[in-house]
């Protein structure tokens, strides 16, 4: 079931889509969804960001193959930083390179576990109740701004210009993960393909993890991590993460006018 937020001649909504019509719901998608009687061809509304996360938690680290290649230890505990709400982006929707000289831009495809409901210490039996569904992410990074400073390592300001979190196009409640593979395309040339299931830290081992150090809420994101083949971004490419059972975010950099 792909759930949505959309733009439609000036007003918000959400809904259920089915065969390329939403079902337009009122309410909370997490809490109590009611469906309003009202339809719309997909093709007549823009898509927006399918939810509106209070954080999204982007783990590093967190695939076997990477780690093997980088020679990067096993992590004993998921490593993670967060993206701020200024970054979020929709489907189809221009990034903007940031001005001066801040060097690459890196896309980075990865699955989006979107939270359902909230918690706190989750166990890891309780774990996939709280989750609501999948979405795509792409994980933008100023990757040259990272150690730019020898004294500070500027996680927060490489990976949180304005943007430079799309996530989309919509949220898949109903997926099997066990066999999925994320693929990223830059101007349809295959660029990353790699399967979830080499994680280090499952979907629903980061939820438990995650809710030990602070409370999810309906609408967060945990962001899983990217694998090898994460490449610059050059100005006027069009960038397609694909995730099997869940969709396809599009996006397009260009040079801020």
């Amino acid at each position: 079931m792909k759930w949505l937020r959309f733009s439609h001649q000036g007003q918000v909504g959400a809904g259920r889509l089915e065969d390329g019509v939403i079902q337009v719901h009122q309410g909370d998608m997490f809490h109590d969804p009611r469906p309003s009687g009202v339809s719309l061809p997909l093709n007549e509304v823009e898509l927006l960001s399918p939810c509106q996360p209070t954080k999204i938690l982007a783990l590093w680290n967190n695939f076997r193959a990477a780690a093997e290649k980088n020679g990067w230890a096993a992590p004993s505990e998921p490593l993670y930083f967060l993206k701020s709400p200024n970054s979020y982006a929709h489907h189809q929707q221009d990034i903007l390179r940031p001005g001066g000289a801040i060097g690459r831009v890196i896309f980075e495809a990865e699955l989006g576990v979107v939270i359902g409901r909230r918690g706190r210490n989750i166990s890891i039996e309780d774990a996939a109740a709280h989750v609501f569904g999948y979405t795509c992410v792409n994980d933008v990074t100023a990757v040259e701004l990272l150690r730019s400073d020898a004294s500070f390592e500027q996680w927060t300001r490489a990976k949180n210009f304005d943007g430079f979190t799309p996530f989309g196009p919509w949220i898949e409640t109903d997926v099997d993960l066990a066999s999925a593979t994320v693929k990223a395309m830059v101007n349809g040339r295959e660029r990353q393909n790699y399967p979830v299931s080499d994680m280090f830290f499952s979907p629903l081992e980061l939820v438990c993890r995650l809710s030990r150090d602070m409370t999810l809420e309906a609408g967060d994101i945990i962001s899983c991590g990217t694998s090898l083949g994460a490449m610059p971004w050059q100005n006027d490419a069009v960038v397609e993460v694909s995730i099997e059972g869940v969709g396809t975010l599009a996006n397009r950099l260009k040079e801020a006018s």
